[in-house]
């Protein structure tokens, strides 16, 4: 999950909306749903700690895929499936007359291999990496669908649950991406840790670049007159800081990481830097995007100029494609699950964009949201991660009334969200 920034916005719940949350709050089988996840609040948080100690770092989600597989194989879900990337899921499925929505947390963390995630309580809060992104979402997944068992709730449209792989860093939502290349869903809601009061709708994009200058090389004394791959950089990065970018949208650029060289008395051979440039809009982000990559080939010019050469080269390489992508606030989805936090007594709020797996489905135009799992946490991203479980169900309550307003509920409610096939 990456941050999350912008103020939050009026928002809108229709009579219907409202009207089909009245009805499912009255309905005996989903008070039975909703209790229980306060029983079950235990059961979640050992779920979170079990799945945070199987490590997942960056393209190495195997293992904990594989018990997570077991999870929803034991929930009793249909078809359970891991596909060529990594995700796996499954299908709880509903009487046939409602749409098909897909609900998931990611298996990935940011954390290196060899990072000890071994869980920590302190005064009641769970310290560890990833114990809140996301093992926080990976373990409500499992909540609702157990609530659901639970209370034997015959939804109209079925409900896929699972998990994706590759949502964090260089990962570039590759999980995400191969779902929605193979299948076709008509919603779908993300679970990150955050508030029950907080919907996510809209899509902050990201394109990522890795630039590698290449150069001869040589001694700083013996060779000096020869184009240095670390000068051509230097220039590229002091043209980058020059460039101006709209504040609405809004859009951003960093060099974040440089390399490069050998030693204080050579002339570098080579130099590699990483750049992400971020934007509300798709036409604003390919805009910065041909602007940078211009002056990382001017920088390259302007070097070999400076000493008569044409020796330097660049090597530029894609690496990070996070789509943009916005919805209307008052889209059915975005009102379900707000009526759902008003239901469990959240006053709802509207998060501004962000980067997570709902990037995709919303570029798509397909409705899609990300909730938060409930709890409190911090640290996010940093070996200080930590979750505070109190009052955690709430965030289950949120996710599961989402679910069953946009799926409907046999003999009590219709679906909110329209099959499109």
């Amino acid at each position: 999950m990456d941050a999350r920034h912008g103020k939050s916005v009026p928002y809108v719940i229709s009579d219907e909306v409202a009207k089909t949350y009245e009805t499912l709050l009255a309905d005996v089988q989903v008070k039975a749903a909703l209790q229980f996840t306060e029983w079950d609040h235990q059961t979640t948080i050992e779920d979170q700690i079990r799945i945070t100690e199987i490590p997942a770092p960056p393209f190495m989600e195997e293992t904990r895929k594989l018990y997570y597989q077991a999870c929803l194989e034991g929930l009793g879900l249909q078809d359970v499936t891991t596909d060529a990337e990594g995700n796996v899921f499954g299908v709880r499925k509903g009487s046939g007359n409602g749409p098909r929505i897909f609900v998931s947390a990611h298996l990935d963390t940011v954390f290196p291999e060899g990072t000890d995630t071994t869980v920590k309580e302190r005064d009641g809060i769970l310290y560890a990496p990833g114990i809140a992104d996301d093992g926080r979402g990976l373990a409500v997944t499992l909540a609702v669908l157990r609530a659901l068992n639970h209370a034997n709730i015959q939804t109209q449209g079925d409900i896929i649950f699972g998990a994706t792989v590759g949502e964090e860093g260089l990962g570039d939502l590759r999980g995400v991406k191969a779902f929605f290349r193979d299948h076709h869903v008509d919603g779908f809601i993300s679970i990150e840790p955050d508030s029950p009061a907080r919907v996510t709708y809209l899509a902050t994009g990201s394109h990522r670049y890795r630039i590698t200058y290449h150069g001869p090389g040589g001694h700083s004394f013996g060779a000096f007159g020869i184009p240095s791959a670390i000068h051509a950089m230097g220039r590229a990065i002091a043209m980058i800081s020059d460039i101006t970018v709209p504040e609405v949208p809004k859009t951003t650029f960093t060099v974040g990481t440089v390399s490069g060289g050998t030693s204080v008395n050579t002339i570098a051979a080579e130099a590699q830097m990483m750049i992400d440039m971020r934007s509300n809009s798709e036409q604003a982000l390919l805009q910065l995007e041909e602007e940078v990559l211009r002056r990382v080939r001017q920088a390259a010019q302007e070097e070999n100029k400076r000493w008569n050469s044409d020796a330097i080269t660049i090597h530029i390489e894609l690496v990070g494609n996070r789509p943009a992508g916005s919805q209307s606030s008052d889209a059915i989805i975005v009102q379900a699950a707000l009526a759902s936090a008003k239901a469990i007594g959240f006053e709802p709020t509207l998060d501004g964009p962000s980067s997570t797996d709902s990037n995709v489905p919303i570029s798509l135009g397909i409705p899609a949201v990300t909730l938060g799992g409930g709890g409190q946490c911090g640290g996010l991203h940093t070996l200080q991660e930590f979750y505070d479980p109190t009052d955690g169900h709430y965030g289950v309550q949120k996710v599961l009334l989402t679910v069953l307003g946009l799926v409907g509920v046999k003999d009590v409610s219709d679906p909110l969200l329209k099959p499109t096939k």
